[in-house]
């Protein structure tokens, strides 16, 4: 099976962080051959830093990374897919579509929707829509948490190595030695904290200053890495200290390592689609701040995912989990929910892993959406 998967960078490395995994496991699972065409390698480089940004044509991990550009390179028959794949609102160019409808012998065409929790996405998952010109036929297929959807993406193995990581006090010291934090070891607390711009954040983090525990914030670069670094000058070299609360400014890091990360700390803040993911997969306590929409937009998507993430939680927790989330993703302080949410992080932890659980018992979205392709494939050979 060849397949052309098209990503359009947004938000620097989001989109093209599920893009990649989804790739990676195509081709390592199902010994797909995949080409990967991205508009942006710049940002591609920083999680995969053995990209470059300057080769039009490259291999990477088997797959074959393509620069997507306005003008595409010519195509010729032996180019031709069997699986083309428009990931997360992207458009494919009509000049590609053109030549898509060329071919007797038409390649399947998906539109790999946004993550979603809300009900409407089972009844659309997997519908065609035909193209208003052109001899195509596009199917949309969902993410999701449910069995009415194409799931989620879940690398074999990945859970149970995560959780051989997060029980090993050994494995965890050395994947900090490998990020070179050698004093992690030293803090009571430790919390990712992959985030959106935040406008209170200043009284939360006075309240992990001055905690009875000490705290190690871990900052991924991005916009709030950079809200705080002007906040707190000293975060130029990397590294501010106040009190109980050390905060650290991470630098890019490959995918597996922040899995790892996400495995090794106690709470974990996460943003957009492909961290909170992760997040599930690591089985620790998360916040998830949704990606921002006009008028709120995104507040009825977060909470269609709350109900079912929190559905067989006990009454505390839930409005623990649901109060904190909302305030988080509305930029409020958070100082009093998460006091009361860092009291519960055990309990939340254990509901987590149940969640994981039911998730698990679910097939992940690649081996989902290969079964989906062959099926559809053979079905139009066999009456074509």
């Amino acid at each position: 099976m060849r397949c052309d998967l098209f990503c359009s960078v947004v938000d620097n490395f989001g989109d093209i962080g599920i893009c990649w995994r989804l790739a990676r496991q195509l081709q390592t699972e199902h010994q797909w051959q995949v080409t990967l065409w991205v508009d942006d390698l710049a940002s591609f480089q920083k999680i995969c830093h053995s990209v470059n940004p300057n080769l039009a044509s490259q291999l990477q991990n088997d797959v074959l990374v393509r620069h997507w550009t306005a003008v595409l390179p010519e195509l010729t028959a032996a180019d031709r897919p069997d699986l083309v794949i428009e990931a997360l609102a992207c458009t494919i160019p009509p000049i590609y579509l053109e030549w898509m409808a060329s071919f007797t012998d038409k390649a399947l065409w998906l539109n790999l929707e946004y993550l979603s929790a809300e009900d409407w996405v089972h009844g659309c998952h997997a519908l065609p829509s035909p193209h208003p010109q052109l001899p195509l036929q596009k199917y949309f297929f969902f993410p999701g948490f449910t069995v009415q959807t194409g799931g989620l993406l879940r690398e074999q193995g990945l859970v149970e190595a995560l959780a051989e990581l997060g029980g090993s006090t050994q494995l965890q010291q050395q994947f900090w030695q490998r990020l070179g934090l050698l004093d992690a070891m030293d803090y009571q607390q430790k919390i990712s904290l992959f985030a959106y711009s935040q406008a209170q954040i200043l009284p939360w983090l006075e309240q992990l200053a001055n905690s009875a525990q000490r705290t190690l914030l871990l900052v991924p670069q991005g916009q709030l890495a950079t809200d705080l670094t002007q906040l707190f000058s000293e975060l130029k070299t990397g590294r501010f200290d106040h009190k109980s609360l050390s905060i650290r400014i991470l630098n890019f890091m490959p995918q597996p390592m922040y899995d790892q990360l996400l495995a090794c700390c106690d709470i974990n803040f996460v943003r957009g689609e492909d961290s909170v993911i992760r997040a599930h997969w690591a089985g620790k306590a998360f916040i998830w701040q949704i990606y921002r929409q006009e008028e709120q937009a995104h507040l009825v998507k977060l909470q269609a995912f709350l109900d079912k993430y929190l559905q067989h939680a006990p009454e505390q927790q839930k409005a623990c989990i649901e109060k904190l989330h909302m305030a988080w993703n509305l930029e409020q302080d958070i100082s009093a929910e998460f006091a009361l949410f860092s009291n519960f992080s055990e309990q939340i932890q254990m509901h987590n892993k149940k969640w994981q659980e039911y998730l698990i018992q679910q097939q992940d979205l690649a081996s989902n959406l290969v079964r989906f392709a062959e099926n559809k494939l053979i079905m139009s050979r066999n009456f074509s």
